[in-house]
C-alpha cells in the first residue's frame, strides 16, 4: 500500500471516528439521564454548538483571508502591467 492510500485511509478512519463521537454526543447524550455514566466521556452540551460554530467562523475567515491575498498579488500585478506600458 502507497503512503498516500494509508494516509488517505488514516484520515478517513479519523474523520469516521470524530463524526460517530460527536453523533453520540450532539444528538443522543441530550436523552440521557443526567447520572448516566457516558455522560462522563463527553464535554458540556453547550460546546456541542460553540465548537463547531467556531470551527465554521475559523474556516470562513481563512478563506476571506486567502482571497485577499490573492485580490492584492492580482492588484499589484495589474498595477505594475499597467506603468510598463505607459514607460
Amino acid at each position: 500500500m502507497s503512503t498516500d492510500k494509508a494516509f488517505g485511509l488514516a484520515l478517513l478512519g479519523l474523520s469516521g471516528v470524530i463524526f460517530t463521537y460527536y453523533t453520540i454526543w450532539a444528538l443522543f447524550s441530550p436523552f440521557l439521564p443526567e447520572d448516566a455514566a457516558l455522560l462522563a466521556y463527553f464535554p458540556a452540551r453547550e460546546w456541542a454548538i460553540r465548537l463547531p460554530a467556531l470551527a465554521v467562523c475559523i474556516l470562513f475567515g481563512a478563506v476571506g483571508f486567502g482571497m485577499g491575498v490573492v485580490l492584492v498579488k492580482r492588484g499589484r500585478a495589474r498595477r505594475g502591467r499597467g506603468r510598463e506600458r505607459i514607460l
